[in-house]
């Protein structure tokens, strides 16, 4: 069983027991987070997909921590102009762990 749910403006496949890297969310460590925007689901080789969106499916889940990605470096260059910058960012993230699908 799986379902492509919309998190915070991007969609993810999920599975139950599966850890999902999401935009940063609001929340504590340790709370639950209802996903109502469910796009597609598969259950016992049927598919179900929304128009937009599936009625009454919600992906239920648990947020496990805070954040950050890998740093993006970000340098800019024009030859011959003596011109150069040199930037980095570090994306914040919210770990949630997808503990149920409901259809």
């Amino acid at each position: 069983m799986y379902a492509i749910v919309n998190i915070a403006g991007k969609q993810f496949k999920v599975t139950k027991d599966q850890f999902v890297f999401a935009p940063k969310l609001e929340g504590e460590a340790g709370a639950s987070v209802e996903f109502d925007q469910v796009l597609l689901a598969e259950a016992d080789g049927s598919v179900s997909v929304g128009a937009p969106l599936l009625e009454g499916a919600k992906v239920s889940g648990k947020i496990l921590d805070h954040v950050k990605g890998d740093k993006v470096i970000v340098f800019k260059k024009k030859r011959r102009k003596g011109y150069k910058r040199k930037n980095g960012h570090r994306q914040d993230f919210t770990k949630v762990l997808i503990e149920n699908i409901v259809l």
